[in-house]
């Protein structure tokens, strides 16, 4: 209890980012409602990307017979919420089952063979949980220009998680689970981008005319990493290590030139609103 006090509170303090045992993991703060107390109840868990809408966390409970709490807490209720770092979503959670629990397990022991040693230690199977997205996410930035620095560095650490995954694979061939990993990123910025060209540029421009030139930048360059986003879902779909390598690196090149621009233009006007 004292270990994830004190992970829960640095990942609040820091916008989802800790050391230690979670140090450059994808981590959440999963909280559920207690099966007994009713009470709410806030676990730090690793997570597997599973499309824009899902993620999945594993019971693994370090191997140990029994499941965890919050496993208990889901099944008797199903509705919780999770935080990112950087926007809290409330999800309703499903345990998987069958075929679609053991293909979603086999991806998670692809990525990190640790689940397979908790595996190993218990004689239960360990529980998948699907967290599936359900209502707008909410945010915790105190101010627009907070909001999206934040939402910034997500994308540049899970970039940064991808291309780490990248190097240290120990095969030739791309797991299931990277590729996951690849578009789920590659959906984010595509729903990132599209809602600051429907929503966000067009009232900042008729609130600022003097911004026009560097909202046009902005869209233009935000055709450019749509172009590099389709490249990289190609090579993808090729099963080719060496070319996704390369547009990862291309996209993350580009895409830190378009954030910075982007927060040096914008942020002094968003804080201001």
């Amino acid at each position: 209890m004292d270990f994830n006090k004190q992970v829960i509170d640095e990942f609040r303090a820091n916008n989802g980012q800790v050391g230690g045992y979670f140090e450059g993991a994808r981590l959440l703060l999963l909280t559920t409602t207690g099966a007994r107390s009713g009470k709410p109840h806030t676990t730090p868990l690793g997570y597997l990307p599973d499309g824009g809408e899902r993620m999945l966390v594993i019971a693994s409970a370090g191997g140990a017979p029994n499941n965890p709490a919050w496993y208990h807490n889901v099944k008797a209720n199903p509705r919780a919420t999770v935080e990112t770092g950087v926007l809290i979503f409330d999800v309703e959670a499903e345990v998987l089952e069958g075929a679609e629990r053991d293909v979603a397990f086999a991806r998670a022991v692809e990525g990190d063979p640790g689940w397979a040693d908790y595996q190993a230690k218990t004689t239960r199977t360990i529980p998948v949980v699907a967290l599936r997205v359900v209502g707008p996410p909410r945010g915790s930035a105190p101010s627009g220009g907070a909001y999206l620095t934040l939402v910034h560095d997500g994308f540049r650490r899970e970039l940064a998680l991808i291309r780490k995954e990248l190097s240290d694979a120990e095969r030739p061939g791309l797991g299931v689970q990277l590729r996951i990993n690849c578009l789920t990123v590659c959906q984010g910025l595509h729903h990132h981008h599209t809602g600051e060209d429907t929503m966000m540029f067009p009232g900042l421009a008729e609130r600022h005319p003097s911004l026009a030139p560097a909202l046009e930048r902005l869209a233009e360059e935000h055709e450019r990493i749509a172009a590099l986003l389709e490249e990289l879902k190609q090579a993808l779909a090729r099963e080719d290590p060496l070319k996704v390598r390369a547009e990862i690196e291309r996209l993350v090149d580009e895409l830190e030139a378009h954030l910075t621009y982007e927060e040096e233009q914008l942020i002094p006007i968003l804080d201001l609103a």
